[in-house]
């Protein structure tokens, strides 16, 4: 709800009122370049997080001092973007936001590690999931229906995010003892960041396969409302995101639960995820060659069911590819990049090919590109049962 909600409208919208444009690709790409900048903190707080949550002995235990860290941070930072009326404090305010976002999920992520036994990870990866789409209804309701003032849209998230980041902490989780802990220093962290291709080929070939869908599923959300605009020329363009979105939510929840748990059952990952990818190629390519809202609408669907598969069952063969146990944090959080990342960068990307295509449709082709491409990246997984 909190990520999400800002970057799928309060963020485009806040950007869009501060510039007034005449051409609404300068507003498109604004946005693109905030998000942009934002998605190189990403880049940096993922796996030092994950790192640092590796090597944590507080009797609190290993993540869940970084979970409470980074909500604080997350909710303190969009509070804050609510009041700006500047591009550059938008940009400053929205990169911290991310950076608590990225603080939070890289030692949350690596819980399922820990804690979940591997036939079981598909199925809790589908509930650590499908919430994303809950939250995102949820957040756009809130700020449309509710809560309809920036400030106040922006303040409404924050709230509920250490709201419901409460439960959680509760939970009991591993303490390190300092003698178990590894020694750690910039230069090693820097160094652990590079994990080799040639030596952990599985590894490579997951997260290549994650960038490639991420970027086509960001491609083909993270300027929906723009599209809906000025591709369509909605009047109610707001109402039909929210709309759509719903649609999504749906899917991606039926996707993420039920997906998952059967390729727990099957033991099988692979054909989950290059079916998964391919069927948000197929989204992406009647939303460039039918540009409609009822075909989008018919693509929301198919796009949701696509990606809930991919994000719970990706998570688990993310799991299961990760090059050293003792590490799985600093690794999830450079697998976790993998996500983020793209979700921050397309809409500059994203915005480039639009006003260079003069329009959506290579928007929409390059995003099945992607998905397609990320589709045959994973066929080269070996260690894997397909």
């Amino acid at each position: 709800m909190a990520q999400l909600t800002p970057v799928q409208l309060l963020l485009p919208a806040q950007i869009d009122r501060r510039l007034q444009p005449e051409n609404w690709v300068d507003s498109v790409v604004a946005f693109g370049i905030i998000s942009g900048i934002a998605g190189l903190c990403a880049i940096v707080a993922y796996p030092l997080t994950g790192a640092l949550s590796d090597r944590t002995t507080s009797r609190f235990g290993r993540r869940r001092p970084w979970i409470a860290g980074g909500a604080v941070l997350f909710a303190a930072a969009l509070v804050l973007l609510g009041a700006q009326t500047s591009l550059l404090g938008i940009g400053v305010f929205w990169s911290l936001a991310l950076t608590g976002f990225c603080v939070l999920t890289a030692a949350l992520t690596a819980t399922i590690s820990d804690q979940v036994p591997t036939g079981q990870r598909g199925y809790v990866s589908g509930w650590l999931s499908a919430p994303q789409a809950i939250g995102t209804i949820l957040g756009l309701l809130l700020v449309t229906l509710l809560f309809t003032g920036q400030f106040a849209g922006y303040a409404a998230v924050a709230v509920l995010l250490l709201v419901l980041c409460l439960p959680f902490l509760l939970l009991p989780d591993a303490v390190l003892s300092p003698e178990q802990r590894q020694p750690m220093s910039l230069a090693g962290v820097i160094d652990s960041l590079w994990i080799s291709p040639r030596e952990n080929p599985d590894f490579a070939w997951t997260l290549t396969s994650r960038v490639l869908v991420s970027f086509g599923n960001a491609f083909g959300t993270t300027l929906l409302l723009y599209f809906l605009m000025f591709g369509l020329n909605d009047a109610n363009a707001e109402d039909d995101l929210i709309l759509l979105t719903l649609v999504y939510m749906v899917f991606v929840i039926v996707a993420a639960l039920g997906f998952g748990r059967l390729s727990d059952r099957l033991a099988r990952r692979k054909v989950f995820v290059f079916v998964a990818s391919a069927l948000q190629g197929v989204a992406a390519l009647m939303l460039a060659f039918l540009p409609d809202l009822t075909v989008a609408m018919v693509a929301a669907g198919i796009l949701g069911l696509g990606y809930g598969c991919f994000l719970s069952v990706d998570q688990a063969l993310a799991t299961q590819v990760l090059p050293d146990p003792a590490s799985r944090g600093k690794d999830l959080g450079i697998m976790n990049i993998a996500t983020a990342v793209p979700q921050a960068i397309a809409p500059l990307i994203g915005a480039g090919v639009v006003a260079l295509a003069g329009g959506f449709q290579g928007l929409f082709l390059t995003a099945g590109l992607f998905a397609f491409t990320g589709a045959l990246a994973v066929t080269r997984v070996k260690a894997v049962r397909s």
